[in-house]
């Protein structure tokens, strides 16, 4: 569960990306404008920030400025917006946004945005911790008559601190060919068992067509049984027919449409932003 703080003067846009945010188990602040954001912020320990660009008073732009010119860049910051231009969205990443989201926004795009957010404020979070230590093998060097740079901490699962180890579930130290298939198996298992073995909404969430994500799967080792769960791989000599690598059809759940995030039919287009 992350804490998302979301800024925008649509009481409509508030209430249904707070749901919907809501639904997927973070826990969900809203301000109406920059005022009650910084103070939201202030009080509270915020993991990502969904911010609209068009609000009375002052904008999400100089809002942002304002917080990368205090330091506080740590929190990632997407932007949100109706009638930006392309110059206004390469502004707002120049500035520090992690990415642009054009109203409507589609469900799929809002939840790869906000999966992409907490990603990085996960890496901000742990580069943040790691700088206290290596603030310290510096000093100590230094005191001891010792101007070498410290080392490079080595990254593994088992010795970031203040880190879960879900974070890096990965042996860092293993060939690159290795690590990526490792992380890829683990990718697609989190999928599939987050869409419960439903193969149409894993491949609509990872991009991928069908048929390459079947291959993608047994090239992997990710066999999926006759009742859509992970199996173990078969024994060698086993011999299987073609129809043992599809999932059952009665597992296939419909494709999920996108949603429209605009506001209900009483909040008119023109006051969306």
């Amino acid at each position: 569960m992350a804490n998302i703080l979301v800024v925008d003067d649509e009481v409509g846009i508030r209430e249904l990306l707070s749901e919907i945010l809501g639904d997927e188990g973070h826990l969900i602040h809203t301000a109406e404008s920059a005022a009650q954001a910084k103070v939201i912020r202030a009080g509270e320990n915020i993991d990502l920030i969904l911010l609209d660009i068009w609000m009375p008073e002052c904008d999400g732009i100089t809002l942002l400025k304002e917080w990368v010119a205090q330091g506080l860049q740590g929190t990632p910051v997407i932007m949100m917006s109706g009638h930006a231009t392309i110059d206004t969205a390469v502004e707002a990443t120049r500035f520090g946004a992690l990415d642009f989201l054009e109203k409507p926004i589609t469900l799929q795009k809002l939840l790869r945005a906000v999966q992409k957010g907490l990603t990085r404020s996960q890496l901000n979070k742990l580069a943040a911790a790691l700088a206290p230590s290596q603030k310290q093998d510096h000093v100590s060097s230094i005191s001891n008559g010792s101007v070498n740079c410290p080392a490079e901490p080595v990254l593994t699962h088992t010795n970031l601190p203040n880190v879960p180890t879900a974070v890096f579930p990965i042996d860092l130290d293993m060939p690159l060919r290795e690590a990526r298939d490792e992380f890829e198996r683990l990718y697609f298992e989190h999928h599939l068992a987050r869409e419960n073995y439903s193969m149409t909404r894993v491949a609509e969430k990872t991009g991928l067509e069908r048929t390459h994500l079947y291959r993608k799967l047994k090239h992997l080792g990710v066999e999926l049984a006759r009742n859509g769960k992970r199996s173990a791989a078969p024994a060698s000599g086993h011999n299987k027919s073609a129809s043992d690598d599809l999932p059952s059809p009665d597992i296939e759940a419909a494709s999920e449409p996108a949603m429209n995030l605009a506001p209900e039919t009483n909040y008119p287009q023109s006051s969306m932003l």
